[in-house]
């Protein structure tokens, strides 16, 4: 059976825009505030083109700590799904160890890349892991992928260096196409 590549995407800062607050990225709090980037749409497309699995990755702790409903990101992930050709959506909507909610599926940790590579038959090896924190890029590390991080000049450091750099997911996909 032939393993398939993919190219893993966070959410937040990478298909659509953060919010920004003190220097620090937050998701959007309703479907409203779900504003795709411009480039987006483009990006995906020409990656789908190209033959790969599109697989959003996100953490959505605010579910696991009581400040957002599930149903919210949920309808959020309806909306991106209807707009761009995603074939998957992995979430953690755990709290977060800091939380006392310790799990194996929240990013910096592989776990969602690893489920979805089995139900997808993806090869890790031969994909990509775009983001736009630290955790985005060591996640795709740990799970043994080529990582990309969009730098928003967020206020934190990288932990691990990513293979590139790129300022929007459609600079993240030519990069991606042109060192296939």
């Amino acid at each position: 059976m032939k393993a398939n590549k993919a190219v893993f995407l966070d959410r937040d800062g990478v298909i659509n825009r953060p919010i920004i607050v003190d220097g620090k990225p937050y998701p959007a709090r309703t479907v409203a505030d779900f504003e795709i980037l411009p480039g987006v749409n483009q990006a995906c497309s020409d990656l789908k083109k190209a033959g790969y699995l599109l697989v959003v990755v996100t953490n959505q702790p605010d579910v696991g700590r009581g400040i957002l409903k599930k149903e919210v990101v949920e309808a959020i992930h309806e909306t991106m799904m209807q707009h761009l050709p995603i074939d998957r959506v992995e979430v953690c909507y755990h709290a977060g160890a800091e939380f006392g909610e310790e799990c194996e599926c929240r990013k910096p940790r592989p776990g969602m890349l690893i489920n979805a590579a089995a139900a997808l038959s993806i090869d890790l090896a031969q994909s990509v892991m775009i983001g736009d924190r630290w955790r985005d890029i060591d996640c795709g590390k740990r799970a043994g992928c080529k990582t990309i991080f969009i730098d928003w000049g967020y206020n934190e450091p990288l932990h691990e260096q990513p293979d590139f750099k790129a300022a929007t997911l459609l600079e993240s996909a030519e990069l991606i196409l042109a060192n296939r």
